[in-house]
């Protein structure tokens, strides 16, 4: 194991101490789009909605963890920025394959958008986001024209992707533990080529933002830098973000980012400048 994994695996308990400390301002609204326990959203609704911009935040965790409720110290982040924030949940695996991570993703996308217009929240401009496992999902959704057809996906409505600390390849680069987590995720037999992002990405018009740092123990910095290169190559507009901050392992940033404050965290700043300007 190298450096930047086991700095990974101790940074774990000042995250859950940061978690905790979360001042819980904002009482979000729980809707489901299914019959399972993690086919829900959370909505967190800000004071005062200071532009047009709805951010839809898919939760990472490996695909086999976590949901809505556990992040919601994101939500507060984004609610308290001044945005419309749905916090989605999806089946987890080993219990759930693929696709039904990815089922879950658009049909949660689908109803939010019905669920924000009937709210009277203008939905015309919606930032789609995740980190990790929540990036992957992401990406597919925003990226993948099958899968946006399969499931009547309002792709017209996106208007940006930001992908933190993603795994966008599956066949070269992947760490032993993104391996055991996808040989749970797929089923034997599985292709998984039509679940990898770098080879379903087409020119959907969506602009990117990858936001990655070298020192992520988990999933190395030649995913988003292929990722970025293949979206460059398709005409897209994309933009690399190379994390400068001094939490810079995998959940340093991805989850701890929206547990600091916009102006000790360049990461979440940038984040945040990004879907304020596209």
């Amino acid at each position: 194991m190298n450096k930047d994994y086991w700095t990974e695996a101790f940074s774990y308990p000042s995250l859950y101490w940061k978690m905790a400390k979360v001042k819980k301002t904002v009482h979000p609204t729980a809707v489901s789009f299914g019959p399972e326990k993690n086919q829900y959203f959370l909505h967190f609704a800000p004071s005062c909605a200071e532009s047009g911009k709805v951010v839809v935040w898919i939760h990472g965790g490996g695909w086999n963890a976590g949901d809505p409720g556990i992040f919601s110290f994101v939500g507060q982040c984004f609610a308290q920025a001044g945005f419309h924030c749905i916090s989605l949940g999806y089946r987890l695996s080993p219990k759930h394959k693929y696709p039904c991570q990815i089922e879950d993703v658009c049909a949660g996308f689908n109803r939010a958008m019905d669920y924000l217009h009937d709210a009277g929240v203008d939905t015309g401009r919606v930032i789609v986001t995740g980190p990790s496992a929540g990036a992957h999902l992401a990406s597919i959704l925003c990226y993948d024209r099958a899968v946006q057809a399969k499931y009547h996906v309002r792709a017209d409505k996106i208007a940006g992707f930001i992908g933190v600390a993603g795994p966008y390849a599956f066949r070269t680069g992947v760490t032993k533990t993104v391996q055991i987590l996808l040989n749970q995720l797929f089923a034997k037999g599985y292709d998984r080529s039509l679940a990898e992002p770098l080879a379903v990405m087409e020119n959907t018009g969506i602009p990117m933002l990858l936001i990655h740092s070298r020192h992520d123990g988990l999933i190395d910095f030649s995913m988003a830098d292929r990722f970025f290169r293949k979206a460059q190559s398709l005409g897209l507009s994309a933009e690399l973000y190379e994390v400068a901050d001094r939490q810079n392992t995998h959940s340093g940033y991805s989850a701890g980012m929206f547990l600091e404050s916009r102006a000790a965290c360049q990461a979440l700043d940038k984040l945040l400048s990004w879907i304020e300007a596209v």
